[in-house]
């Protein structure tokens, strides 16, 4: 059974994972409007693993005899100045998603609920991954640049990650 606390702290990623799936959804189609096909289908199918995402920790969440809860989603931003300003921001999310991973896997240790701890490892290492592959993505943005044919070559190499996770 999980404490109370654990309870709050896994209920509240729940929610934050279901909004990262919303931002990547409305991030797909900020890039699908920008003629950016490649970058909408990576986006589109990272919104459907961030959903996976918070499924299991709901699963979890019931299968402690505890209730997932989702709550209030706030809505995405749908502008964005250029395509490294929106992978940037997504770096950046990703970023605070570890940082809020760190959190719970700590909340688990301090109170000794293993069981927790050990599922949360998965994230962990989801985390690492994620950080990885948008770090990549800004890098591949910076150099090709994104003046005259880099976007195209930019979508073409972003497109060309699907599936490769």
């Amino acid at each position: 059974m999980l404490s109370k606390n654990l309870v709050k702290k896994l209920n509240d990623h729940v929610n934050l994972e279901f909004y990262s799936s919303n931002l990547y959804l409305q991030m797909s189609s900020w890039c699908e409007a920008k003629g950016l096909e490649g970058c909408a289908a990576f986006l589109r199918a990272h919104a459907k693993e961030e959903a996976d995402h918070m499924e299991r920790l709901f699963t979890y969440v019931n299968e402690t005899g505890s209730m997932a809860v989702v709550g209030n989603i706030k809505a995405p931003p749908t502008e964005f100045s250029s395509v490294s300003d929106l992978f940037q921001k997504v770096y950046d999310h990703e970023c605070s998603i570890t940082k809020e991973i760190n959190g719970l896997v700590s909340a688990s240790l301090k109170e000794e609920d293993y069981s927790t701890f050990n599922f949360l490892q998965w994230y962990v290492a989801e985390q690492h991954e994620e950080e990885h592959i948008f770090k990549l993505i800004l890098d591949k943005i910076s150099i090709i640049g994104e003046e005259g044919a880099g976007l195209f070559f930019i979508d073409r190499a972003i497109g060309g990650m699907l599936g490769k996770k």
